[in-house]
């Protein structure tokens, strides 16, 4: 989205953020592997937001580059589309191989990734919204969008006190993850839909 074109050089500060964001998240000031001390991982983080202000910054004075064009939309929504997928099929696992109920104490891990990821997602899409306002006016997609949208406040209404994996056919024991997992991939059908248009 920093690029005026795909050929052109990518906007140096999202460059640095993007690299900074992919660090992992457990170094501290001192490692065993190599041995010695490290760059801590918050300093990244921090030098990764400095750096995604800095973009900002230039970008609202006009000094930067925000290309919204409906291949780069495409691109983004098929991104977050796979990221999903994959979510999907985390939980497709869990739900499958441990029907433990009340006593998978994994289910809980595998419920609220999805549900934060889907919380993040639920933000960027509504900031894409606003970013590229023209796009979806002029590819028709407001009703797309809307319907996205629907199911994405749908899935996060979901908060159980306990998380429970119970089987899918099962009668006293619910099964959380399944049903996250299928509005999961009602929020992908749709981000599919809507870069199926773009494409057109």
């Amino acid at each position: 989205l920093g690029r005026v074109r795909t050929t052109s050089q990518i906007d140096a500060d999202l460059q640095d953020a993007r690299g900074n964001l992919q660090f992992d998240e457990e170094t501290w000031y001192f490692g065993l592997n190599p041995f010695g001390p490290k760059t801590p991982t918050p300093s990244y983080y921090r030098d990764a937001v400095r750096k995604l202000r800095s973009f900002n910054a230039r970008l609202a004075s006009c000094q930067a580059t925000f290309d919204a064009r409906a291949d780069n939309l495409k691109q983004y929504i098929d991104r977050i589309s796979s990221d999903i997928g994959s979510t999907s099929a985390i939980l497709k696992e869990r739900a499958e191989n441990h029907n433990d109920g009340w006593f998978d104490f994994r289910a809980d891990d595998r419920f609220w990734f999805a549900y934060g990821q889907l919380y993040g997602y639920y933000g960027l899409m509504k900031a894409a919204q606003a970013d590229f306002e023209d796009v979806i006016k002029e590819k028709h997609l407001q009703n797309l969008w809307d319907t996205m949208d629907s199911q994405f406040v749908s899935a996060l209404r979901i908060q159980p006190l306990i998380i429970a994996n119970g089987r899918e056919d099962g009668w006293l024991l619910p099964t959380h993850l399944t049903t996250m997992g299928f509005y999961v991939l009602r929020v992908r059908s749709n981000m599919v839909e809507i870069s199926n248009v773009l494409t057109q």
